[in-house]
């Protein structure tokens, strides 16, 4: 990977209820990790991805590269995620389940994909919603597992504190495993071993855990984790002073909004995404 790409979600996606294979979760972090902080982002915006870039950032093969990101494409679209309390201004919503994406182009002759987020993401993935996590997407480039980007995210959501107590309940939620692995040796062999061998491997943190019983029935997971010697500081990049264009305002217009309001409305989320 040439230059360092990050990655920056919502909180709110971050625990947000989902399953994706692990090149699915790839092709949306391409995507996420082409968006500059302080950006807005609207449902116009198009993200390019080529076979080529995939196979590099990812370390995998190049044979045929294109025709299995077609394929993830294709899955991709009809994905969905669910996200809890969604909107500070209207508490009566509990949920709101969306697609991520509402369109893919194909681009044969350049070997890419061209995707457009759902209209109901982008206020996760472009910095214009309250709390956010960041990291460098080379520190999940070379996991082998869904699973192993997911925990990994949930960790640097709180980097800063360096534990992190989580319902084992909550934990299957998030990553939509009812009815799989109810066991929680099962769960152990085969979402939570490999997830922080992974992490300990490949990325810029150390990860360990601990267990709580409520009886005898594991209730909480106590994850204890910390930069590695060698690991950069994980810093918010300074913002250069973003101005809201004309276009911008005219496309994030919502029916009956004036275009003073829409513009007031604007520069308050990005006052709050820096």
């Amino acid at each position: 990977m040439t230059k360092r790409q990050l990655v920056v979600k919502s909180n709110k996606v971050v625990e947000a209820s989902y399953r994706l294979t692990l090149n699915e979760q790839r092709l949306i972090l391409l995507c996420i990790a082409q968006i500059k902080k302080g950006q807005v982002v609207n449902r116009l915006d198009r993200f390019e991805v080529s076979a080529n870039e995939f196979a590099k950032v990812f370390n995998v093969g190049l044979d045929q590269a294109y025709r299995e990101l077609q394929q993830v494409a294709e899955r991709l679209y009809e994905r969905s995620v669910t996200i809890a309390n969604p909107d500070p201004d209207d508490p009566r919503i509990s949920y709101t389940k969306t697609r991520w994406i509402s369109s893919i182009d194909y681009l044969p002759n350049y070997g890419s994909v061209v995707l457009q987020f759902a209209h109901r993401m982008i206020p996760y993935i472009s910095m214009l919603e309250g709390s956010f996590t960041m990291y460098r997407l080379e520190s999940i480039s070379k996991m082998g597992s869904a699973y192993s980007i997911r925990l990994y995210e949930l960790l640097m959501q709180w980097r800063e504190v360096g534990k992190r107590e989580i319902a084992l309940e909550d934990l299957r939620n998030i990553l939509q495993l009812e009815g799989r692995y109810s066991a929680i040796k099962d769960f152990k062999v085969r979402v939570l071993e490999p997830a922080l061998r992974d992490i300990n491997e490949y990325s810029d943190l150390e990860a360990s855990y601990t267990q709580r019983k409520a009886g005898r029935i594991v209730s909480h997971l106590i994850f204890h984790f910390k930069p590695k010697p060698n690991a950069k500081p994980m810093t918010n990049p300074k913002p250069k002073a973003k101005r809201i264009t004309k276009a911008e305002i005219e496309k994030a217009a919502r029916p009956g909004e004036s275009y003073e309001e829409v513009k007031a409305r604007l520069e308050e989320q990005l006052k709050l995404a820096l």
